[in-house]
């Protein structure tokens, strides 16, 4: 017996050509020096980790969770507007990806930080638990150029992400626990 892929392949392989058009050629650092890494690796991962949490979790409502794992970064980090996004993924994904958003107008990473919790305890818990994927691929290696200080704030503020999202999902808020207690290993 088959399995019913709870999405659209049309709509997945149009969501993944909008977010690696809008994130083509972008990278960030990776762990060792002078590495860097194409953006859309940690897009993949973010969806690879919605995959996993859809496995195990029937309630996550599976064409949000991957729309909004591909499309998270791209209000914040492209041109992409959430117009577009409306108009071709609907209202719902629209909101959830511009929930995941961090807002520029206001002041202070952590005021940010505060602010988009704020607005993604609004949506679905299918966006919290992307919020939570996002924040666990985030927690592999840290780029090779942070600072021990930069370290402890980024572990402190997953530990509150974990605190205000951990309700969204239990198997990722378990796995983003264990990723927080791991990068310790990052600190010196």
């Amino acid at each position: 017996m088959r399995m019913k892929v709870p999405w659209s392949i049309d709509d997945l392989q149009d969501v993944w050509y909008l977010a690696t058009r809008h994130h083509d050629g972008q990278k960030y650092g990776g762990q060792e020096e002078g590495r860097e890494v194409e953006y859309l690796n940690h897009i993949g991962s973010v969806t690879f980790e919605m995959l996993a949490a859809l496995n195990e979790d029937a309630t996550l409502d599976a064409d949000l969770a991957i729309k909004c794992a591909v499309l998270h970064d791209t209000l914040e980090d492209t041109n992409l507007s959430f117009e577009t996004i409306k108009e071709r993924f609907g209202e719902t994904v629209a909101a959830g990806v511009l929930a995941l958003t961090k807002n520029e107008k206001i002041a202070g990473k952590e005021a940010k930080m505060v602010d988009s919790l704020q607005r993604i305890k609004q949506q679905p818990k299918t966006v919290w638990a992307v919020k939570m994927a996002d924040r666990i691929c985030n927690l592999y290696a840290p780029p090779y150029y942070w600072t021990n200080e930069k370290k402890i704030k980024y572990q402190k503020e997953a530990q509150l992400i974990y605190s205000e999202l951990k309700e969204g999902n239990k198997y990722l808020a378990q796995r983003l626990k264990n990723k927080i207690n791991e990068y310790a290993k990052y600190i010196s």
